[in-house]
C-alpha cells in the first residue's frame, strides 16, 4: 500500500503531487503544519504526477507537504480523525447522507448542516456519481404538474417528470418566480440547489422567498460562489442525489437548481486549470459533456414510481439567448421559460415572454381545447407586439387586419391574465378557466 506522496507544485486551483499512483476521482488528505487538513480529489495526471483539486483554500501548503490516500489515513490513526464523523473521503462514488431527516434542513455540498439545528442523523446514504437510468425504463410524461403560476399552467403546461430551463438575465424576477413555484407546486418533496450564487442570496431565498411553509417540505443544498469549483460541482451532484433518493421512494419531487450556468462555469475552471484547451467562447469540451450527464438524472422513474420535475435556471449574459451554455441547455431540456427584461422594467411580473418560451411536453398532456386557446392567445400577443409602434403613433386604421383588431381589443385582458402577484396562487383548473375567460 502506498503510504504518501508529496506536493511539488501549486498553480492556481491545482496541486501537483508525486509518489502516488491513484485513479482519477480518488480522494486524498493533505495535512497542514497548523494541524488542519485539506481534502483534495484527483482530477488528472501527467506521467508520474497527479493533478489534485482541493475542496478548500490551499493557504498553508508548503513545498514537500505530504499527501495521503484514504487507505494510508486509515492506517495512520495518529493523524487524527476526519472532520466529518459520518463521512470519509473514499472515491468519486463517495456516499453522502440522504433521507427524511434532511427535510427542512440546509446543508453544504459535503452534507454538513449550515442551519445550526444540530446533526442530521441520517440513516441512509447514497453515492454522488451514478449513471442515468435506462431511457426505455422511464415512465412517459402524461400528467400536468400544478406549479401554481397561471402563465405556466395555461400557456406552458409542465408535465410531471419534465425538465425545464428558466432563462433569464440578472434582475428580472428569476428568484421570485422560483419561490412561487416552490411554495405552490403540488409536489411531495422540494429539493433546492443554490449553486454558485451570492452567499447573501442563500439566506434571502430561504427566509423571504421559500418561506417557512416551503422549507418544511424542502431540502436546500448551498454551494455559494466563494466555495471552490469542485464543491460547486459536488453541490449540484448532491442535490440531484437527494432528489433521486426521494423519487426512488415513490414520491413526486420538485428539483430547483439555481443555476446550471454556475455549474458549467465551475467545470470550466477545473478543466482549464488541468490544461484542457478552451473551445466555444472559452468553454472546454468537457463542460458540454457534463451538462447532459447531470440533467439526464432527473425525470420520471419506472412505471408507477416517483418522479423528478426539474427547473434549471440558465443565466443569459446580456440577455443573449445564443450564449453557448444557454444554447446547449436549450437542446438537452424539455422546454424553456424565457424572462424578458423589457417586461420586468414595465412592471409585468412574472416577466415571462410567452412568445419565446415553449414546453415540449404540452402537446402530450394538454387537451386539444386547451392547446387551441393557448395557441390563439400567443398569436394575438405576438401580433400586437409586432404592431406596437404603429398602434402607439396612431398609424394603424381599425379594420385593416381582423386578427390585429382582436388583439387590440383583448390586449388589456391578456396582459392582466399573464400577470400574477407573488402571494397569489392559481391552480390548473383556475388557470384554464381564466384562459377561456380572456376570449369570452
Amino acid at each position: 500500500m502506498q503510504v504518501s506522496g508529496r506536493v511539488t507544485r501549486v498553480t492556481g486551483l491545482v496541486m501537483e503531487a508525486v509518489g502516488l499512483k491513484l485513479p482519477i476521482g480518488s480522494a486524498c488528505w493533505v495535512p497542514l503544519p497548523s494541524g488542519m487538513r485539506i481534502e483534495a480529489e484527483v482530477v488528472g495526471f501527467e506521467e508520474d504526477k497527479l493533478l489534485l483539486m482541493p475542496q478548500s483554500d490551499v493557504e498553508g501548503i508548503v513545498p514537500g507537504t505530504r499527501v495521503f490516500p484514504v487507505e494510508a489515513m486509515e492506517a495512520l490513526p495518529q493523524l487524527g480523525s476526519v472532520s466529518h464523523p459520518r463521512r470519509r473521503p473514499t472515491d468519486r462514488a463517495r456516499h453522502l447522507p440522504v433521507g427524511e431527516e434532511l427535510l427542512g434542513r440546509v446543508v453544504d455540498a459535503t452534507g454538513r448542516p449550515l442551519d445550526d439545528l444540530g446533526p442530521l442523523n441520517a440513516a441512509h446514504s447514497a453515492p454522488l456519481a451514478v449513471r442515468a437510468m435506462n431511457p426505455l425504463g422511464r415512465a412517459p410524461i402524461t400528467d400536468i404538474l400544478d406549479v401554481g403560476v397561471r402563465a405556466i399552467n395555461s400557456m406552458l403546461s409542465v408535465g410531471r417528470g419534465q425538465r425545464m430551463g428558466l432563462f433569464a438575465g440578472s434582475g428580472v424576477g428569476k428568484s421570485v418566480l422560483l419561490g412561487m413555484m416552490a411554495r405552490y407546486t403540488s409536489a411531495d418533496v422540494i429539493v433546492v440547489g443554490l449553486i454558485g450564487e451570492r452567499g447573501r442570496e442563500v439566506k434571502e431565498f430561504i427566509e423571504q422567498i421559500l418561506g417557512e411553509e416551503g422549507l418544511r417540505r424542502s431540502v436546500v443544498v448551498a454551494a455559494p460562489a466563494d466555495t471552490p469549483p469542485l464543491m460547486r460541482l459536488q453541490g449540484a451532484a448532491y442535490t440531484t442525489t437527494i432528489a433521486e433518493y426521494f423519487r426512488d421512494q415513490g414520491k413526486s419531487v420538485l428539483l430547483i437548481m439555481d443555476s446550471l450556468t454556475r455549474y458549467a462555469m465551475a467545470q470550466r475552471e477545473i478543466a482549464l486549470a488541468v490544461g484542457e484547451p478552451p473551445a466555444t467562447k472559452g468553454y472546454p469540451p468537457s463542460v458540454f459533456a457534463k451538462l447532459p450527464a447531470l440533467v439526464e438524472r432527473a425525470g420520471n422513474g419506472k412505471e408507477g414510481g416517483g418522479s423528478i420535475t426539474a427547473f434549471y435556471t440558465v443565466l443569459t449574459e446580456g440577455d443573449d439567448q445564443q450564449d453557448p451554455i444557454a444554447d446547449a441547455a436549450r437542446a438537452i431540456l424539455d422546454g424553456h421559460i424565457v424572462l424578458n427584461r423589457e417586461l420586468a422594467e414595465a412592471g409585468h411580473y412574472p416577466a415571462i415572454d410567452i412568445e419565446q418560451s415553449i414546453s415540449r411536453a404540452m402537446q402530450n398532456i394538454a387537451t386539444p381545447e386547451h392547446q387551441q386557446l393557448a395557441r390563439k392567445l400567443k398569436q394575438l400577443s405576438s401580433r400586437y407586439s409586432r404592431s406596437r409602434d404603429l398602434i402607439s403613433v396612431g398609424a394603424y386604421s381599425a379594420g385593416s387586419d381582423p386578427v390585429l383588431d382582436e388583439a387590440i381589443v383583448r390586449h388589456d385582458r391578456i396582459e392582466g391574465f399573464l400577470q400574477q402577484d407573488i402571494m397569489e396562487r392559481s391552480n390548473v383548473a383556475e388557470s384554464l378557466e381564466e384562459l377561456a375567460g380572456v376570449f369570452e
